[in-house]
C-alpha cells in the first residue's frame, strides 16, 4: 500500500462499545495497566481517516487509583467504506497484536490493550498504546530519514526479525506455510497481471525490462526454492517503508517502534530491508546507505543470538529479494494504487536490480 495510506475526508465510522468507561475498565484491567481505579470519562481527541482505517485519539479520566493507566490511547477501527472488501487485513492485524505481539520483547511494536475481529460482521477494532507526545514519523513522505534516523530504524526491523528467527511455531501457529502450489498459482496470476501491465505500458516499458520479467516468471520455481527451505526465515512486515515506524522525539529516551501489521507473515527478511531501501530511495541514497545498513542489521542479529546466517548468506538474499520486488510495481497497479506510487517504485527497483547485479540470479 502506499506510505501513510493517504488521508481521506470521508465519514467516521461509530465508535464501538468497547470504547464506553465501564468496557475499556475491563479491557485494560484484563491488560494489567489499571488496578483498582476505573475509567470515568473518555473523550475524542482526534480522528481521521487513512485508506484501509480510521484512527481516533480517546482522552480517559479516571476515578480511584489510576497511577501508570494510559492518559489516552489509540482506537483503530476498519474505514467505513471499506470494512467489508479490506475486512482480512483487519484480521490479520488483530491476530499480529493479540497472538503475536505478548510474546515479543517490549518496545519494539505499540503495546496493545484490547483486539477483537467479528467473523460474521467483519468489524474489528484494537486499542493501542498512544505515541503522539513521546514518537513522531521521521519525515513526510516521500522524502527519507536522516542517516541517523535510518540506523535507528533498521536496528528495530533487525531486532524484531530476531524475535521470530527461525522460531519453531513459524507455519505452525503463527502464520502459515505456503506451499510450491501455492507459489507456482501466485505466479500464475501474477503473469497475468504482468500481460497486462506491459501492454498498458507499450514502449515505456523496454525490451530489456520485458525480457527480466519473462526470465523472472519463467525460473519462479527455483527461485522460490529459499523461502521453501524454510531455513533462516522470520516474520516480515509486508509494508516496511521508513513511514511505518515511530522514532522518539527530541529529548525522548525510547525505542523506535514499528506499525501497520495487516501484511505480515512467514518469509524471508531481506524482503522488508529490499522493500525498505531498493524500492523507496533513489541510486543515491541507496548506494550510499545500503551497505552500511546491512552491516548494521547483520551485526544487530548476532547481538540478538542468532546463528549460522553470514554476511554473505544475508547479501545473496537481499539480491534475490531485490529482484522478487520487480514484480510489486505490478502487483500495486494491480490494485489500482496510483501510478505516482508504483511508477517510481518500477524506476527505482530496476535502477537497483542493475547496480546490484540481480539478473546474474536467473
Amino acid at each position: 500500500m502506499a506510505p501513510g495510506r493517504g488521508i481521506m475526508a470521508m465519514t467516521p465510522p461509530q465508535l464501538p462499545a468497547v470504547v464506553e468507561p465501564a468496557r475499556l475498565t475491563a479491557a485494560l484491567r484484563k491488560a494489567g495497566a489499571l488496578d483498582a481505579g476505573a475509567v470515568r470519562e473518555v473523550k475524542v481527541l482526534h480522528e481521521r481517516d487513512t485508506v484501509v482505517s480510521h484512527i481516533v485519539r480517546l482522552g480517559l479520566r479516571y476515578v480511584g487509583e489510576s497511577a501508570g493507566a494510559p492518559q489516552s490511547l489509540i482506537l483503530k477501527t476498519p474505514h467505513a467504506d471499506f470494512a467489508k472488501t479490506l475486512a482480512n487485513g483487519g484480521r490479520h492485524e488483530v491476530a499480529f497484536y493479540t497472538r503475536l505481539a505478548p510474546r515479543m520483547p517490549r518496545g519494539l511494536v505499540p503495546r496493545c490493550f484490547d483486539g477483537f475481529f467479528d467473523e460474521e460482521t467483519l468489524n474489528w477494532y484494537l486499542l493501542l498504546e498512544d505515541l503522539t507526545d513521546s514518537h513522531e514519523i521521521a519525515t513526510q513522505w516521500p522524502l527519507p530519514p536522516s542517516r541517523a534516523q535510518t540506523f535507528a530504524i533498521v536496528t528495530t526491523l533487525a531486532r524484531w526479525h530476531a524475535a521470530w528467527w527461525d522460531h519453531p511455531d513459524l507455519g505452525d501457529t503463527v502464520g502459515t506455510w505456503a506451499s510450491p502450489e501455492d507459489s507456482a498459482q501466485h505466479m500464475e496470476t501474477f503473469a497475468g497481471h504482468y500481460d497486462r501491465f506491459a501492454d498498458l505500458l507499450g514502449d515505456r516499458l523496454s525490451e530489456e525490462r520485458r525480457l527480466l520479467y519473462r526470465r523472472l516468471i519463467d525460473q519462479s520455481a527455483r527461485l522460490s526454492e529459499r523461502y521453501h527451505a524454510r531455513r533462516n526465515l522470520s516474520i516480515t512486515h509486508g509494508d516496511a517503508h521508513t513511514w511505518n515506524f515511530m522514532l522518539p522525539r527530541a529529548g525522548v529516551t525510547d525505542t523506535v517502534r514499528l506499525f501497520d501489521f495487516d501484511l505480515w507473515g512467514v518469509n524471508v527478511p531481506t524482503n522488508d530491508l529490499a522493500y525498505m531501501m531498493a524500492l523507496h530511495w533513489f541510486p543515491e541514497r541507496r548506494q550510499a546507505l545500503e551497505r552500511p545498513l546491512l552491516n548494521l542489521y547483520h551485526e544487530t542479529l548476532l547481538a540478538n543470538g542468532i546463528t549460522g546466517y553470514t554476511r554473505g548468506a544475508l547479501d545473496r538474499d537481499y539480491r534475490l529479494s531485490v529482484l522478487w520486488h520487480i514484480t510489486k510495481p505490478v502487483w500495486q497497479w494491480s490494485i489500482n494504487i496510483p501510478p505516482g506510487i508504483w511508477w517510481h517504485h518500477l524506476e527505482r527497483i530496476m535502477m537497483a536490480v542493475e547496480d546490484l547485479g540481480c539478473e546474474e540470479l536467473l
